[in-house]
């Protein structure tokens, strides 16, 4: 069966209730550590296998990551994929397995896969963040690629009744969506609606303040759903150069790709002959501002 996130599963509808009656064909149910007893219907599909992990190890699930349930064939004894159109018709062994990100794919970013996040560029952030005008101009830098690659840019305003719209210096124009927001992550029901929309979305390349706050908490939302993030350490900041040096080593501890904006542009276009690279290089002639990590290397 193909991985996918449990809401999606279950949303698949079908299956029955998760109850099994008297004489129901027993199943051992394995998750991480634990193996829990039980039994289900006979001719038991995916949708009910699905409901009954969830009845047993609910509390410990993410629903928005990606499984993949396995079944112990003995005749190879191991865990195999379980197969399509498997239903239970005698005693058996499954288990629930969260996916990882394969290593063959870490770090790789390609057009179609990528999404843009823009996040929080607001006028009344403009005297408090430590080198507001370099990260200005990277992001419009970022954005300006994200144009001419197409690749779709969601952008949030953090309470711009109080904090102002994003500064005049940004560019908007093509965005997919700009939404105001009070949560200080970007991961709100819109941007996850707008994402659902977006066939084949593995990365997503994060920008914007603060560093440490709303740039910190989008991206571990963002991997705890199973989305690769790259922040780009040169168009996002804090008021205080502390927390964002140490947001970033906490970030780049947990998995979290911390980069550079040219080296974004370039992996994006990833060969001299692709036919936009001409106006990649055009971008990135003059080297972007330092913006103050040098001093803290």
């Amino acid at each position: 069966m193909a991985a996918e996130p449990l809401v999606a599963a279950l949303a698949g509808g079908g299956g029955g209730g998760v109850g099994a009656p008297s004489g129901g064909v027993p199943v051992l149910f394995c998750f991480s550590v634990f193996a829990r007893p039980s039994s289900v219907p006979h001719g038991a599909g995916y949708e009910l296998l699905i409901q009954k992990f969830l009845s047993l190890y609910g509390d410990q699930l993410d629903m928005h990551r990606k499984f993949v349930v396995q079944l112990f064939a003995e005749e190879w004894g191991q865990y195999v994929d379980l197969p399509k159109g498997f239903t239970v018709s005698e005693r058996c062994k499954l288990r629930l397995v969260p996916l990882q990100i394969q290593l063959t794919t870490l770090g790789n970013l390609t057009p179609p896969s990528t999404v843009f996040f823009c996040c929080d560029m607001q006028e009344r952030f403009r005297p408090a963040i430590k080198y507001f005008g370099d990260i200005i101009s990277v992001g419009q830098r970022l954005l300006q690629g994200a144009r001419i690659l197409g690749i779709p840019v969601i952008v949030t305003e953090q309470y711009p009744k109080g904090l102002g719209s994003t500064v005049q210096e940004i560019d908007l124009t093509g965005v997919k969506l700009v939404l105001p927001k009070t949560k200080f992550s970007m991961v709100l029901p819109e941007v996850e609606a707008a994402l659902a929309e977006i066939p084949g979305v593995r990365s997503v390349v994060l920008f914007g303040v603060e560093t440490h706050v709303c740039i910190q908490q989008t991206a571990l939302e963002l991997v705890g759903r199973g989305i690769e993030v790259h922040i780009v350490a040169d168009a996002t900041s804090s008021r205080s150069m502390m927390d964002r040096m140490f947001a970033l080593e906490r970030l780049a501890r947990t998995g979290i790709i911390v980069t550079t904006s040219e080296a974004v542009l370039l992996q994006l276009v990833a060969d001299k002959d692709h036919p936009k690279f001409k106006e990649i290089q055009n971008l990135i002639k003059a080297s972007a501002p330092e913006s103050g990590l040098l001093s803290k290397v």
